[in-house]
């Protein structure tokens, strides 16, 4: 019977590749963490630091310098971190130079509520903490605040930050009541009747309008009310 050297060479290949992958695992398996490395993604400005995250970690797990790599709870790492009410999602993982790896996506402020109570309202229109160590700077929600008029606000930031002479200008927002909104501006002393949340795209492109022309006759000055409530018109009133 002849015998196939082929067959035996690539089963002999075979055995040898995987004794090196299982080699090389138990290796990896053996080493300890060698270091630990935070990232906060997108260069946010920090409402949580680096500091503050390791802290997480620590009082759940101890110390993780020098800790065995199949000890580690990747997972349940993720969730500590997550469970922070400044954090939006977070990734933990091994480098391949042996480090604690987490890759961390803070929460994103669009307003901020002066009330009773003190929060932002983050860009999924939820309640977030103030931070300690950062303060955003996004326009003051003040006035009646329920929850039915804070979903109105939400809407209406929303709006704001799709446009970026309004994103730039408007630096508060004032509620009323639950059908009438008020914005005011960084450098102009009127304030902005907007009414309900009904059809903005129509009542900011007509006070867009009003601001260039009123802009370019040198008369924003003279105004103290503008109402963008009535159907597509801006009603001024003069000081």
């Amino acid at each position: 019977m002849r015998i196939n050297y082929n067959y035996i060479k690539l089963l002999a290949l075979i055995v040898v590749i995987t004794g090196l992958f299982a080699f090389s695992n138990q290796r990896r398996a053996q080493k300890n963490v060698k270091g630990i490395a935070i990232e906060f993604v997108e260069n946010q400005n920090l409402f949580i630091t680096e500091g503050a995250v390791n802290k997480l970690l620590i009082q759940k797990f101890g110390s993780l310098e020098n800790v065995p790599k199949e000890k580690l709870a990747l997972n349940n790492m993720e969730k500590v971190i997550e469970a922070n009410k400044m954090v939006k999602s977070a990734q933990v993982f091994l480098t391949v130079n042996g480090k604690l790896a987490s890759k961390v996506v803070q929460r994103t402020p669009i307003g901020r509520i002066e009330g009773d109570s003190k929060f932002y309202l983050d860009e999924d229109g939820k309640q977030m903490p103030l931070s300690n160590s950062y303060s955003a700077r996004v326009p003051i929600i003040t006035g009646q605040i329920t929850d039915n008029g804070l979903a109105d606000v939400y809407e209406i930031l929303n709006y704001i930050n799709t446009d970026e002479f309004l994103k730039k200008n408007i630096i508060g927002l004032h509620i009323e009541n639950e059908e009438k909104y008020q914005l005011r501006f960084r450098t102009e002393e009127f304030v902005v009747n907007l009414g309900d949340v009904e059809q903005l795209k129509e009542k900011f492109s007509n006070f867009k309008a009003f601001y260039a022309k009123a802009n370019k006759d040198k008369t924003l000055q003279h105004y103290d009310v503008v109402s963008l409530e009535f159907d597509n018109q801006v009603v001024c009133t003069k000081i």
